[in-house]
């Protein structure tokens, strides 16, 4: 064995394990649909070093788990308490393991509305993809520390909610230069797919007790602390938050528009403590039809606008709490 190597660091498992669970209360269902990675860290290291499988929880295993969890768990239907309960049942199962690494990507279902004794009703059974926004979920569970002093930490949010506004946003005063050929605008398309992330405060996991290494305690939904990591609420109050700020706010850039976004969440969710959003700037470009008798350049006057792909800004950064 070469002594100018070592092995620093390792981290195996399984990605995009789809799940779909339809769970049944009487003649009305509820619909989930998850992409799901699974990666462990613990003492694996013999596994690249000696090519001993002995300490390898088989990929397929953690595939089986996640499905056999999807069916016992009564946390299915909140991917962050769905995520906790599947990386503490393998950090607690096996002990050479001591981080489970768990990513949930949900797929959006909406019920189908349709007319019943004349009012518009949610169908109990029917649903439509509601567009390519996805929920996500990243869950670290911790044992490092020993199986009873387990540590979850969890991060959740929004990818691809793609938003357009029409007016309302404005680019001024930037700098200019030998480099510049922008022209500032009082009046501007504005849209981007937000990409929304925040962080919960670690919390304290109570190892399971049952010999199967199942039974974890995690608060009902009615009785979780209103902005925690148990909430089911937050997300819905993130994006309502996203969504509201983006429509109402007089966009000076898109930083400033992202800037308000982030403090209001932090602000009204207590366990949040990080805020981070990714805003590419999806381009509409007004055509010039100057050549034709037409002014369709003046702000007030732009109603034909080319969609352009690339190349675009890209706006992030992550706002904390103090």
């Amino acid at each position: 064995m070469s002594a100018l190597a070592y092995l620093s660091s390792a981290r195996y498992g399984k990605d995009a394990v789809r799940v779909f669970r339809v769970v049944r209360e009487g003649s009305t269902h509820t619909v989930v649909e998850y992409n799901v990675k699974v990666l462990l860290e613990g003492n694996i290291d013999i596994s690249y070093t000696k090519a001993d499988n002995s300490v390898i929880v088989a990929t397929d295993s953690i595939k089986n788990i996640t499905y056999y969890l999807a069916k016992v768990s009564p946390h299915i239907l909140v991917p962050e308490r769905f995520a906790v309960h599947l990386g503490t049942h393998i950090v607690s199962k096996y002990a050479h393991i001591h981080k489970a690494f768990v990513d949930i990507e949900q797929l959006r279902w909406s019920r189908i509305v349709v007319g019943k004794d004349g009012k518009a009703q949610p169908h109990p059974h029917s649903f439509f993809r509601d567009g390519e926004e996805k929920r996500t979920v990243k869950v670290q569970i911790d044992g490092t520390a020993g199986k009873d002093k387990i540590q979850a930490h969890v991060s959740a949010g929004i990818n691809d909610l793609l938003v357009l506004k029409s007016t309302g946003s404005s680019f001024t005063s930037f700098i200019r230069d030998e480099y510049t050929l922008l022209k500032e605008v009082d009046d501007r398309i504005f849209s981007t797919s937000v990409d929304l992330n925040y962080t919960f405060a670690p919390i304290n996991i109570s190892p399971p007790r049952d010999e199967k290494k199942l039974d974890i305690v995690i608060p009902a939904l009615d009785q979780a602390k209103s902005g925690s990591v148990w909430d089911s609420t937050v997300l819905d109050r993130a994006r309502t938050i996203t969504l509201e700020v983006f429509a109402e706010d007089e966009s000076a850039s898109v930083q400033a528009t992202l800037y308000k976004m982030a403090e209001k969440i932090i602000a009204e969710n207590a366990d949040i403590q990080t805020v981070s959003y990714a805003l590419p700037n999806k381009h509409y470009i007004p055509v010039d039809m100057s050549y034709m008798g037409l002014d369709n350049i003046t702000p007030a006057k732009a109603e034909v606008f080319q969609p352009v792909a690339a190349p675009s800004g890209f706006i992030t950064a992550t706002v904390s709490r103090k």
